[in-house]
């Protein structure tokens, strides 16, 4: 089974939808918005590519705003429910399309590009260099690239011990010596430390403003934050904000939003 049909199985059977909706999630789906707005903002970006765009939960509310938004997105049992939720009067332009091939779009076509989920099912270096090359190519030269990865440690920590997984990942050697996970296309996600991520920037023509921690500490205790009231979940939310560019917990967060901007 390829990389694209395993895909489209897991999100078929998948609600991400539900999962940015549910509490938890939402301190993610919050912290991601509040630094898209901040940098577009910054500089006044009016065209704006969302590659990988799932369901819409970010382009379509992007667009509602007033910027021009292109939605890339492969599967296409998710652009349909993208182009559900619109009513013809946003400018969004919804395309089928492969991270790993944006030729379609010419050089510096776009003020900011957001590739918040392709890194996740990219498996080797090459193709996560060639994914984060094109979406640096299609953004103009001074504009914001932000990039999501899921996290190695949460996953030894939270999915290895605390779930209780350690036996079947050992029995099938899913990790090197220094506890990295190793991940293939039948694993969903490919996991990522900061380091990786370095290695990543250094291959392009960026520089880093900021390495976001998205949702923190949020997903170890996402039982008891889906049941805070409002008043505390405020407060969780607040706590949060104040510590998620805090660098000696970033490697610690389930997601990161990696800030480029393109010299």
């Amino acid at each position: 089974m390829d990389v694209f049909e395993i895909l489209n199985r897991h999100y078929h059977s998948h609600d991400e939808e539900s999962r940015l909706l549910s509490r938890h999630g939402q301190v993610e789906y919050l912290t991601t918005q509040h630094y898209i707005r901040a940098y577009a903002d910054a500089i006044n970006a009016k065209r704006i590519l969302e590659i990988g765009a799932g369901t819409g939960r970010y382009s379509v509310p992007l667009a509602k705003a007033g910027y021009d938004v292109t939605a890339v997105e492969l599967v296409e049992h998710n652009l349909a429910l993208l182009r559900e939720k619109l009513d013809g009067s946003e400018p969004l332009t919804a395309l089928q399309g492969n991270a790993l091939d944006l030729s379609r779009f010419p050089d510096g076509d776009f003020d900011l590009t957001l590739l918040l989920g392709p890194m996740y099912h990219l498996f080797t270096f090459e193709d996560q260099q060639q994914a984060l090359s094109e979406a640096v190519r299609v953004t103009r030269p001074g504009g914001y690239i932000l990039v999501s990865y899921c996290m190695n440690e949460p996953t030894v920590i939270d999915y290895i011990f605390r779930r209780g997984n350690l036996g079947s990942v050992l029995e099938n050697k899913m990790l090197t010596e220094d506890w990295h996970c190793k991940s293939e296309p039948k694993e969903i996600f490919e996991l990522y430390r900061t380091e990786d991520i370095a290695a990543l920037n250094a291959a392009v023509n960026v520089t880093r403003e900021k390495l976001v921690a998205t949702d923190g500490a949020t997903n170890y205790l996402k039982e008891m934050i889906d049941e805070m009231d409002d008043f505390t979940f405020a407060k969780w939310v607040e706590y949060h904000f104040a510590v998620c560019e805090r660098q000696d917990l970033i490697g610690a967060s389930h997601h990161t939003l990696d800030i480029l901007r393109k010299r």
